[in-house]
């Protein structure tokens, strides 16, 4: 894993047509911004992890 330090408005660039910019830290939370391609998808891990439980993409049920 490569760990890099950023400040707010700096930019990674992964290859020749993707950049992640920091947008925003505040209280604990960084908000990145992706410049990519359309037809790249992007999701984050937790909704990946949902939908290979549920190939059909349906909502996980409710936990009481």
């Amino acid at each position: 894993m490569l760990v890099l330090s950023r400040k707010v408005g700096e930019k990674i660039l992964i290859g020749d047509n993707i950049a992640v910019t920091v947008v925003r830290v505040a209280q604990g939370i960084v908000r990145l911004g992706v410049e990519a391609p359309r037809e790249m998808p992007i999701v984050r891990e937790e909704i990946k992890d949902q939908l290979a439980e549920d190939p059909q993409g349906r909502a996980p049920a409710a936990r009481p």
